[in-house]
């Protein structure tokens, strides 16, 4: 549940309901493709049952993370402000008002997102920005990462990585 390498995300702690719901999206099932489209994920999950996949999300849902950290406080400053604020003149809503004031997400919708690798977070918000990921319901994230620049996702994913 703790990866060692920031290319991966670390999902103790994530809610379990969460998990599942991402386990399930790698797997394609009746001869329909992943809903998420990764190769490593897609061969680990292909042998998976619905309750392998369950009792998988508890186990990650109840370890105890050991958060990654923000480095660079310029970047933390920008990515505050919008983790709080958003910015209403771009259209981008204030992150915590869906994930949380400390990042701990709302299960089974929005992921906990407190102490997540700087680099896999911005891999992913770049991910729905450019719908290489897709797997939003209602396109929310989409259409927030669509808006975001470089320096916004670099700055948010900084300040992520050192939510506690």
């Amino acid at each position: 549940g703790n990866s060692p390498t920031s290319a991966n995300p670390i999902l103790a702690g994530q809610g379990a309901d969460y998990l599942y719901k991402q386990l399930s999206e790698f797997k394609a099932a009746e001869g329909k493709p992943a809903i998420r489209d990764n190769a490593i994920m897609a061969g680990m999950t292909a042998i998976l049952s619905p309750e392998d996949m369950r009792s998988l999300a508890v186990y990650f849902s109840q370890q105890k993370p050991k958060p990654a950290a923000a480095t660079d406080e310029k970047l933390v400053a920008a990515g505050k402000t919008l983790w709080r604020k958003g910015d209403f003149e771009r259209g981008i809503p204030a992150c915590a008002g869906c994930h949380g004031p400390a990042g701990a997400g709302v299960p089974a919708q929005y992921p906990r997102l407190a102490g997540q690798y700087a680099e896999y977070t911005e891999t992913q918000l770049k991910n729905f920005r450019t719908e290489a990921r897709s797997n939003d319901p209602e396109r929310m994230m989409r259409t927030i990462a669509d808006k975001l620049s470089d320096k916004h996702i670099k700055a948010l994913a900084d300040y992520i990585a050192g939510l506690r």
